[in-house]
């Protein structure tokens, strides 16, 4: 295998606190601590005025099962493109994740682009009716097991939670209640009356994060909430981590950035789920990334054709082309927020990889070789010729947005080389 140096970057390594205009030397697909004396490197990337970072890491990224919307292998090229080397897909695709010849696929198609770790289903079919085999799954390859949408059946909830504990599997959990706001399409508040759309209220979040932290209390099983959108449920997972459960929680970059008046003139690009909240709950989630209840930051990919986002708001697709934009937006916000990069850094690298339990996320000395380097003051404005998923669906559309991936490397190999 190609040795590789890349040389005169700064170094960012959230993981080991690393900040340093160093080189990084790469050989047998891993990370070298000091170069021996005789090493010679086969090709050498300069990245002088360039960030050199582990390769992100995304806990949610849809690989949607109809060829129009996107597919594994356009996907996967796209993350690598964004610099992302490892991506979580939850099992609702098509067919679902429930058997292990759909997790060892999805894993094989994937081969030499982003790494795909595939969530099971918690239940068959993820009809909330009947155990899947997490076991099996597990052995597939399976990083964990997930809900996607409500169980109903608290018992069968119940049960399925603790199959998960003695599995030894993290359950990715949606807090969602089946009942509250199941028609609506938009954050139940003044503007989703005014524009007469069936509203889903905030207590459909925290009243399912409520029973869920219940149950986890009383099965001992290792959680983790998918993609918070409320500052009441980020401040009752606080409070359920400061009593010692094992949980954490993420959240999506867009919820970080809009909020319920961005779909006040019925911009579909906005029809997300959990719906886009109030200007509040965006304060809070932002807090909750500061103070540490939110561990992690992930895309909540969703490609969608266009057709797919031109009917009236509360009949489209929900969800956003996001691969593009993790990695300015999460630049974006250190800015906003006034923290330091390497903090954020840590939500899209070594944090989100602790939650799936891979050794990945990091540049120490022996790891795998996932590296991003990116020009972290290249200014560019996002439009549908420039994004590299097949969706084009995105409301951050006409955005300047500054750092752009110049290079991505999996497994020691360089597998993106942006264009000059």
């Amino acid at each position: 295998m190609a040795t590789l140096s890349i040389l005169g970057g700064r170094v960012i390594d959230p993981a080991s606190k690393l900040d340093s205009i160093t080189d990084l030397h790469i050989a047998d697909g891993k990370i070298l601590g000091t170069a021996p004396a005789d090493f010679s490197a086969d090709e050498q990337i300069e990245a002088k005025d360039h960030i050199v970072c582990p390769g992100l890491v995304d806990l949610s990224v849809r690989l949607p099962g109809a060829v129009h919307k996107g597919t594994i292998l356009s996907e996967t090229r796209a993350a690598a493109a964004n610099g992302i080397t490892t991506i979580c897909c939850p099992p609702d695709t098509n067919p679902v994740i429930d058997t292990p010849v759909v997790a060892e696929l999805l894993q094989h198609c994937a081969a030499g682009m982003a790494k795909i770790l595939p969530l099971g289903a918690l239940t068959q079919g993820l009809k909330g009716e009947h155990l899947a085999e997490m076991g099996i799954l597990k052995e597939a390859g399976c990083i964990g097991v997930s809900n996607v949408q409500a169980i109903v059946n608290t018992d069968i909830l119940r049960h399925a939670l603790e199959y998960a504990a003695n599995c030894e599997l993290t359950v990715y959990l949606h807090a969602q209640d089946p009942w509250l706001g199941r028609d609506g399409c938009a954050h139940e508040g003044a503007i989703s009356s005014r524009l007469g759309l069936s509203g889903i209220p905030e207590a459909a979040e925290t009243i399912e994060v409520a029973r869920l932290l219940l149950l986890i209390e009383m099965t001992g099983v290792r959680a983790h909430f998918c993609r918070l959108s409320s500052a009441r449920a980020v401040n009752m997972v606080q409070e359920a981590q400061t009593k010692g459960l094992k949980i954490t929680a993420d959240v999506s970059a867009h919820h970080l950035f809009l909020t319920e008046k961005d779909i006040s003139d019925y911009n579909s690009q906005c029809h997300v789920c959990p719906p886009l909240r109030s200007q509040n709950d965006k304060e809070g989630l932002r807090e909750g990334l500061r103070h540490g209840s939110l561990h992690a930051i992930c895309s909540d990919h969703q490609p969608h054709e266009a057709d797919a986002k031109h009917s009236p708001f509360a009949m489209t697709a929900s969800g956003i082309s996001a691969l593009d934009t993790l990695l300015p937006l999460t630049l974006q916000l250190a800015e906003e927020m006034q923290i330091d990069l390497m903090s954020l850094l840590g939500n899209i690298t070594y944090k989100p990889a602790q939650i799936l339990g891979i050794e990945a996320g990091t540049l120490a000395e022996g790891s795998t070789a996932d590296v991003c380097i990116f020009d972290p003051n290249k200014r560019w404005t996002l439009n549908e010729e420039n994004m590299h998923s097949l969706g084009q669906n995105s409301p951050f559309l006409g955005w300047e947005l500054k750092g752009k991936v110049n290079y991505t490397l999996i497994d020691g190999q360089v597998v993106y080389t942006r264009p000059r």
